[in-house]
């Protein structure tokens, strides 16, 4: 999936992923490549992000927004 972090600070990450790790306000997820289309909010801990080689990267998240949409993209918007 491609994903994309924003803040007020910017673009935070722009890349693909093969899975994302995020605490939301129903409980922590997994989203996944063709993932069903969602739209949730999210509460203050770790982003764990998988890219497509393996690598993790991790973000801290106070707060925010998360779209996945039809299209294999996904976008987190962070405050």
């Amino acid at each position: 999936m491609h994903l994309s972090i924003i803040s007020l600070k910017g673009v935070q990450f722009d890349g693909e992923a093969s899975s994302l790790n995020i605490k939301t306000t129903s409980g922590e997820i997994t989203v996944l490549d063709n993932h069903r289309p969602l739209v949730t909010q999210l509460e203050s801990g770790m982003i764990v992000i998988t890219k497509k080689n393996g690598e993790k990267i991790n973000f801290d998240l106070n707060s925010g927004f998360l779209e996945v949409g039809e299209n294999n993209l996904a976008t987190i918007l962070a405050n």
